[in-house]
């Protein structure tokens, strides 16, 4: 068995009694996943369920039997021979080399010369492989950030399967001849952020900084910026799992985590973008993923398409649009009606004085952060409420069977 390079997420606790009892939620994880792999059929909610909670899949090799499933790829892809790859015929071959030339960095260190090299060569047929199969696809720098990921994680038999069918749906939008519906997904950034924070969206408007930062993290699920594959590996489980726009709710959270990093940056475009493309490596990343599917249900993508653009993007229009219950909570009315309640106190009293205008933000950003982390506690209604709605939208084949 291929030895693990992915352990998961540490725990959350000090002392031999909180190792203990991650030990004790790791093994019971485990068996949970073992067991909704080997009913029939899978239970895909419950993989999703697994993935999106505290730790994801733990190890690489879970990950090389729940990935496929959450793709509805077929186990017995690995059976098939994989297409020869005619390299200097592919109009990509070029830059494709190029940009895997330059991907050291994301190999394990000190992973041997002779083993690197193989590993960029099948990296490189596994790119060319799926262009030159799906000719409406368009190669773009940083693709293989994500492609490597997959072939550490996968080989490249399974890797490729994978990317194949990720490629015509989560990622198909980064895969036009244009850049157009990449723009499109970034503009759900500050719709998102301005329902959370006025403050911080108010203030990265009057800086100007757009959206630009976050490209790199989005068309790279995070790959290209983050120097621990642990961390990686536990996005991809997240993302695998969930909306092909979650990555936009992630980039969100990470912005409003740095929300006192950016109000007390200079209102300047060039340091504002200089601040926030710098993304800490130390996220604490099980937070993030938490406030992020909790985002994802108080503000759905149906929600905020009218603010992000008109036109709706190629691959969300793959899927069935998140209709949220009538009954669940909104966090957003209440703090727009504290708003206007506050804005009318204000009114009928006159001028605050400078204390107070001093003290305002501080108090409503504690109230943010209540009113989002109140919503859910590890995997609860809004986790579910995602895993629900993501069997509807996920990848479409036959059903089979383990």
């Amino acid at each position: 068995m291929k030895k693990s390079r992915s352990v998961g997420a540490k725990s959350p606790l000090n002392g031999k009694q909180g190792v203990s009892d991650w030990d004790s939620r790791r093994k019971r994880k485990v068996a949970d996943i073992t067991h909704a792999l080997n009913v029939c059929p899978v239970d895909v909610a419950a993989l999703r369920r697994m993935a999106i909670s505290e730790g994801g899949l733990l190890s690489d090799e879970i990950r090389c039997q729940v990935w496929p499933r959450l793709l509805n790829v077929p186990p017995n892809i690995l059976e098939q021979e994989p297409d020869k790859v005619e390299r200097e015929n592919n109009k990509d071959y070029n830059q494709v080399l190029l940009d895997v030339q330059r991907s050291l960095r994301r190999f394990p260190p000190g992973m041997p010369d002779e083993q690197r090299e193989g590993l960029q060569e099948e990296l490189t047929d596994i790119i060319l492989r799926v262009l030159s199969r799906n000719p409406q696809l368009y190669y773009y720098q940083g693709y293989h950030d994500i492609v490597v990921t997959f072939l550490l994680v996968l080989g490249e038999r399974l890797a490729t399967a994978l990317v194949e069918k990720l490629s015509t749906h989560h990622l198909r939008d980064f895969m036009d001849p244009t850049m157009d519906n990449t723009k499109h997904i970034l503009n759900y950034l500050m719709p998102i952020i301005e329902r959370v924070n006025p403050e911080v969206h108010d203030f990265m408007q009057q800086a100007e900084v757009g959206t630009i930062f976050a490209l790199s993290w989005l068309i790279t699920w995070f790959g290209h910026v983050l120097s621990d594959f642990r961390h990686v590996v536990r996005l991809y489980d997240f993302f695998l799992a969930c909306h092909p726009l979650m990555p936009i709710y992630f980039a969100a959270v990470i912005v409003l985590y740095r929300e006192e990093e950016v109000l007390e940056c200079e209102c300047d475009m060039a340091m504002v973008h200089h601040l926030l493309s710098q993304i800490p490596q130390d996220l604490p990343y099980e937070t993030l993923i938490s406030r992020a599917g909790d985002l994802f249900v108080q503000f759905p993508p149906s929600e905020l398409a009218r603010e992000a653009a008109t036109q709706e993007s190629t691959a969300a229009s793959t899927f069935k649009d998140f209709d949220l219950a009538s009954t669940q909570q909104h966090p957003d009315s209440v703090l727009r009606r504290r708003r206007r309640q506050k804005q009318a106190a204000q009114e009928h009293s006159g001028k605050a004085g400078p204390i107070v205008a001093v003290a305002q933000p501080s108090a409503a950003r504690r109230f943010v952060r209540l009113a989002i982390m109140g919503i859910t506690v590890a995997l609860g209604a809004a986790a579910i409420a995602v895993v629900n709605t993501a069997l509807e939208w996920a990848p479409k084949l036959d059903m089979f069977t383990p």
